[in-house]
């Protein structure tokens, strides 16, 4: 290997990607030539920066963009510079740290990309389980064989049902033709204990007929209500309930 060739060898060498005798060719290089240490140290620099930024969470469509740069781009053959040339060498080194730069930023893109993807599918997989196991839940209370069913009239004409198990300590409210709730705002259902009133989660604002686990257990409860409240819910009801339904005994 001339000494013009090993020139180029700094983006490889700073990247693990030279074959176990050049990589120690190199490295006998490196101790004779300042230029090509220097540049490994500034490529290496580099590499760590773009390696944090990997986990960085890209923007949705960085994937998309890339791909499409990729597709558009002329791809030039490697300019190797001629020995014995006045300047061929630094050009050579100029050339290998742009085009360098180029795929280390496109791997820290993918990368990124990649890492993206994964939280994605993660989450993904988590929001499946959590809505499985609610549908489980939700199912045993409605087969419980001491479940027990009361109804009542809600506002606009719709209809509420809740079925409680006791051997389950769960209930489960549906709903029929509720009318979406006022813009900023949302159904939250409560347990009534006594004189108190306990949250037992919220309601989909986007659907009108619903089945949903109320959250928490039944414990002594002997109601439940429905109230109007801002996004978010309440640590109390805000608001008149639209119904209370007294518990089946």
């Amino acid at each position: 290997m001339t000494t013009a060739d090993l020139h180029t060898l700094t983006g490889a060498y700073v990247l693990h990607a030279l074959a176990p005798d050049e990589r120690a060719e190199f490295e006998r290089h490196l101790e004779v030539c300042p230029a090509c240490a220097q540049e490994v140290r500034e490529l290496a620099a580099t590499v760590g920066k773009l390696g944090l930024a990997v986990a960085m969470t890209p923007p949705p469509a960085l994937k998309q963009h890339v791909l499409r740069r990729i597709a558009a781009e002329r791809q030039d053959p490697p300019r190797i510079a001629r020995q014995g040339r006045s300047g061929g060498a630094h050009r050579s080194r100029t050339m290998s740290r742009f085009a360098l730069a180029a795929c280390l930023a496109a791997a820290a893109a993918f990368g990124g990309v990649s890492v993206w993807q994964h939280q994605e599918a993660q989450d993904a997989r988590q929001a499946a389980q959590r809505a499985q196991q609610q549908a489980d839940e939700l199912a045993s209370v409605l087969a419980a064989p001491d479940a027990r069913v009361s109804s009542a009239k809600l506002a606009g004409g719709a209809r509420g049902t809740v079925v409680v198990s006791h051997s389950e300590n769960k209930a489960a409210f549906l709903t029929s033709g509720l009318p979406k709730p006022p813009q900023g705002k949302v159904y939250q259902l409560w347990f009534a204990d006594g004189g108190k009133m306990r949250s037992a989660g919220l309601m989909d604002p986007a659907v009108t007929n619903n089945a949903v686990l109320m959250e928490g257990p039944v414990d002594a409860a002997s109601a439940m209500g429905i109230t109007v409240e801002p996004a978010g819910g309440s640590p109390q009801p805000t608001t008149d309930p639209l119904a209370l339904v007294q518990f089946p005994t």
